[in-house]
């Protein structure tokens, strides 16, 4: 068998591979997310892209034309909780399922400043030796999915049951409801820019749940030599 045949049937095991298990080394590609972890985040998407679909035609006449994606005003507005019920119970289940990769370790500690954000979103950030699985700014980004799904559970109560809360109270969650919707759509935007156009060879890994040892390498550098065994000096 040629090598050019070869390599198809090796990414192939790979990607097979990944549906069960992660962190594991495979005919050279690394398995970075596995079946259920996938499943889990492309859940949250698809849940939160209904409830932008349906929302923000009822945020703002400027975007009515979204309502006919869904299929009219009406269907906006009786689909648009229960898409942001749906929104929050999968992000609970990908809270449990993450949390033990998003523990900031101590060359992430100011990820929370704008500084480091800012290098990082100019790729003038070193990767981090010590962080693990996940970087700063993604473990800031699941902690910011965690709150947001709070904030939209929390305000968004008021507003489907309006006839049980003071006016007041409807008011403010409403606000609070808006702007949260407009920090998390900022936090979405910049996320798929970043697993994207920004970090060629980061989509893979949420769609067939692979990676190459370079890419982990470059990234995650503390991830790669604990899945491959390496030592830090090694370049392979």
């Amino acid at each position: 068998m040629s090598s050019a045949s070869a390599q198809p049937n090796r990414v192939d095991r790979a990607i097979v591979v990944a549906r069960d298990r992660d962190n594991v080394v495979v005919a050279g590609e690394i398995v970075r997310h596995r079946r259920a972890t996938r499943i889990i985040h492309w859940t949250v998407a698809l849940t939160f892209l209904i409830g932008l679909l349906s929302g923000m035609p009822i945020w703002t006449p400027l975007f009515g034309w979204m309502a006919y994606l869904v299929g009219g005003m009406e269907v906006a507005r009786v689909i648009h909780p229960y898409a942001g019920v749906a929104f929050v119970i999968a992000s609970a289940f990908q809270f449990f399922h993450w949390l033990g990769d998003m523990h900031f370790a101590s060359d992430e500690k100011d990820w929370w400043r704008p500084s480091r954000m800012a290098r990082y979103m100019r790729w003038e950030d070193e990767a981090s030796e010590e962080g693990g699985k996940y970087n700063g700014g993604q473990k800031l980004f699941f902690w910011a999915v965690c709150l947001g799904a709070v904030g939209f559970l929390v305000t968004g109560i008021p507003m489907w049951f309006p006839l049980r809360f003071p006016a007041l109270l409807r008011e403010i969650a409403i606000i609070l409801h808006d702007v949260t919707f407009i920090c998390f759509l900022i936090g979405v935007i910049l996320h798929i820019y970043l697993g994207t156009a920004a970090e060629p060879g980061t989509f893979r890994a949420m769609t067939r749940g692979t990676v190459t040892r370079s890419w982990a390498r470059l990234h995650h550098p503390g991830w790669f030599r604990k899945v491959t065994g390496e030592s830090r000096d090694k370049r392979t």
